[in-house]
């Protein structure tokens, strides 16, 4: 496969080159693709040193897979270049994810609704990626009615500004800040824009994003997104009403035989998911799990995952191994 990797220099770039590596992912040929101010820069992968490409030449050299994460305007503009080119794109934007005619995918949920058609295909938000993969195998038994998440999110979400900020803070030096407050010892209930419906971007991604990956609206989404003072790994406390009644043992049981997904749940051994715990790794934790006693057939949870790699990187590269897989692309 000849493939690109355009946002190569950024923090999901970085790691979308670690997880190819890891993978063994099938590479004849690997442009790295990033702004014009970084072209002609060397990154290293698997131990070789690539110059820097501007988005024009990669388009030109027609690579079978373009692997996106920079930007909802850089993807606007120039996934339907490559994709003109004959190239499959993998988005990590919120450019295409809504669009009704391309395919919100995560692999272990829904890649059977790819086809050799599809030539920019979106990949979920992170925060959605790990809701889904608790929420899937549980719809799937009991039938959701209605979840609320609220999301306590690291960081990095927000990229390399924010981070700098973080350590500046703990480290008592004053910088440049990439949120309108301080974040280090606290809470900004402020993931993205604000709406006019007085939710952030961040909290509608959560509410829409779900019924378009299981393909179904006869469930409802509400979240409240919370940014928190740590560097990587999104966690999300779940409430979800089903239709039928469910055995606690048996949900831990679902969601264990669930392929990506990893239970942490031992209140007696303080066991139970934590972003430090998730770090580097590609699993959806989950824990906490126990019967909401003020309503009928509803569950609580806590779900953690590290947002760079499931929740970004991996998840994309996994829908890139699927395209290869069933000769797609």
């Amino acid at each position: 496969m000849k493939v690109a990797v355009v946002g190569a220099t950024g923090m999901v770039g970085e790691v979308m080159l670690k997880v190819l590596a890891e993978r063994n992912f099938p590479i004849s040929e690997l442009l790295l693709v990033a702004s014009e101010r970084s072209v002609g820069k060397k990154m290293p992968y698997k131990g070789e040193e690539y110059s820097i490409v501007g988005l024009a030449d990669a388009v030109a050299a027609k690579p079978h897979i373009a692997i996106f994460s920079a930007g909802g305007d850089t993807s606007l503009e120039w996934a339907p270049k490559f994709a003109e080119a004959g190239t499959t794109v993998v988005d990590n934007s919120s450019a295409w994810r809504m669009d009704p005619d391309k395919k919100l995918v995560v692999p272990e949920i829904n890649a059977n609704v790819l086809t050799s058609n599809d030539k920019i295909i979106a990949n979920p938000n992170c925060s959605t990626i790990q809701l889904v993969m608790a929420l899937a195998p549980l719809h799937n038994k009991y039938k959701m009615r209605r979840v609320i998440v609220s999301t306590y999110q690291s960081v990095s979400g927000t990229g390399v500004k924010a981070v700098r900020q973080l350590e500046n803070e703990i480290a008592g030096v004053t910088g440049e800040m990439a949120y309108p407050y301080p974040i280090g010892r606290n809470a900004l209930p402020h993931c993205d824009v604000f709406l006019e419906n007085g939710y952030t971007k961040e909290e509608m991604k959560l509410a829409r994003e779900p019924q378009k990956i299981l393909d179904d609206r006869t469930f409802s989404v509400t979240a409240t997104a919370v940014r928190i003072p740590t560097s990587g790994g999104h966690s999300e406390s779940v409430n979800v009403e089903f239709h039928n009644d469910f055995d606690l043992n048996e949900v831990r049981q679902i969601l264990n035989d669930t392929p990506g997904v990893t239970v942490q749940d031992n209140p007696d051994t303080n066991t139970y998911p934590m972003p430090i715990y998730a770090h580097d790794k590609d699993e959806v934790f989950v824990g906490r799990i126990r019967r909401d006693e003020t309503n009928p057939n509803t569950l609580n949870m806590w779900i953690v995952a590290d947002n760079l790699r499931k929740g970004a990187a991996t998840n994309a590269v996994q829908i890139a191994e699927y395209l290869v897989e069933k000769g797609l692309v």
